[in-house]
């Protein structure tokens, strides 16, 4: 397996692997010009983990000029449970932290059990002190 910068030639495997795996949701705002956008506004702070050229994993991170974020992190469910989720996050956090970035954030839904098991475990803290709030501004209620 190896790790490498995510690039937007990566995204069709990973919209794939997005729409596979329970819990995630594929939005309007994770289409491919939305996707390049984010990469392009934060160049090498996502990453991709592949197998014979297959992409197995991805971690999607960036910033707002305060705080990291990661967007999206999934792993191909026959690779999960071999820590690869781990190393994608650490490398999202590496990049964030030699940006100056030293908190970062990810939203979970709420029914993805297994998402905040996978967070919990990896030290993440879950946040009960406040409520996230957004409006849509458009027609699409994807978005």
């Amino acid at each position: 397996m190896h790790i490498r910068a995510m690039t937007i030639e990566d995204y069709d495997q990973v919209v794939e692997l997005m729409k596979r795996a329970p819990g995630v949701c594929v939005r309007t705002a994770d289409s491919r010009e939305a996707t390049r956008r984010f990469l392009e506004h934060n160049p090498g702070f996502s990453f991709v983990a592949e197998d014979e050229g297959k992409v197995i994993g991805c971690a999607m991170a960036g910033h707002d000029g305060r705080r990291g974020y990661l967007q999206h992190v999934v792993v191909a469910q026959e690779y999960q449970g071999k820590g690869l989720g781990r190393k994608l996050v650490e490398a999202c956090l590496a990049k964030l932290h030699a940006e100056g970035f030293h908190k970062t954030h990810i939203d979970v839904m709420t029914y993805n059990t297994k998402a905040m098991a996978f967070w919990e475990h990896l030290g993440w803290q879950r946040r009960d002190d406040l409520v996230r709030y957004s409006i849509i501004t458009s027609d699409d209620e994807n978005a």
